[in-house]
């Protein structure tokens, strides 16, 4: 008789530990899903940042090679992530492509000559790609090339459009975040609390038998931080199942996940998971703690 209660209360404890797991990985898949969103959105954003050209325009009197020497200057530059030189026929054959129609009217009045100037294109890094940076960068330039320098020229409608747009998703993606986050507490804190109710009269035990309440958190906060941890690796099993997925049957996603953002997306997760599975527990343990031997009935 007291074998088969053995059996089933070592049952219970272990489909309570089990049930706890699964409720913490669904959650953390979840907020996984969200913050890998907004993890995408920013690789996103910075690709179109670094999309952004600046045009560099010279004095008449420097030639070819002054305007080259200057590129390679430039290509020391922290702010700059790539540089190229454009050579007259380079910028009419751009300017060929965007005006198709009044290319042969350009080439009559320059008799078949280019009437562009030799200019340096860079774009600049993501960090760099707002309104203040590039502000301040060009300053810089203008400083640092300003006998050489005439102009410099990008287009500051996208740069304001670029930023503004990721900053709208950006307070959607907090304010959901937030909102995830109370329901995901509320529904582990409800699960790691039924879990506890069965051990119960085991922490009373303990606890009257003159065991310090710091004794008898130890083995259930271990407990929460395999939980923890045992939920984030099946949440982020899960969410690299859906990347996959989604990678496959939806081609046209550009997005692309590197090895620096899957390790900050799995620490995040681990820290949330252990976070609120300690949380949660000690806060239960704290009840149970409080009360009675009559008021556990």
């Amino acid at each position: 008789m007291s074998q088969g209660a053995e059996k089933y209360s070592k049952r219970g404890l272990q489909t309570s530990f089990v049930s706890v797991i699964i409720g913490i990985s669904l959650v953390l898949f979840m907020l996984g899903l969200l913050i890998g969103a907004y993890f995408g959105l920013e690789n996103l954003q910075n690709s179109a940042k670094e999309k952004i050209e600046v045009d560099l325009f010279f004095n008449p009197e420097l030639n070819h090679a002054d305007i080259k020497l200057i590129e390679q200057e430039l290509k020391a530059f922290e702010e700059i992530k790539t540089v190229w030189f454009v050579s007259p026929d380079r910028a009419l054959a751009v300017f060929k492509d965007e005006n198709t129609s009044q290319i042969e009217e350009i080439k009559a009045i320059y008799d078949g000559e280019s009437p562009f100037p030799p200019s340096i294109t860079f774009n600049p890094k993501a960090n760099i790609s707002n309104t203040e940076g590039l502000a301040n960068l060009k300053i810089k330039l203008l400083k640092t090339f300003q006998e050489e320098l005439a102009e410099v020229n990008y287009p500051v409608e996208d740069v304001k459009n670029v930023n503004l747009g990721f900053l709208r998703w950006a307070y959607i993606f907090a304010v959901i975040g937030i909102l995830l986050t109370v329901v995901a507490f509320a529904i582990i804190n409800n699960t790691i609390r039924l879990s506890l109710y069965s051990k119960r009269f085991t922490i009373k035990t303990m606890q009257l038998v003159g065991a310090k309440s710091s004794f008898i958190r130890r083995p259930f906060i271990w407990q929460s931080i395999l939980q923890g941890i045992f939920s984030t690796l099946i949440g982020m099993a899960l969410l690299m199942a859906a990347f996959y997925t989604a990678k496959n049957y939806f081609p046209e996603l550009t997005v692309t996940y590197s090895l620096h953002t899957l390790l900050l997306l799995f620490g995040s997760l681990l820290a949330i998971g252990i976070f609120i599975s300690v949380f949660s527990t000690w806060f239960a343990l704290n009840k149970y703690l409080r009360k009675s031997l009559n008021d556990l009935y």
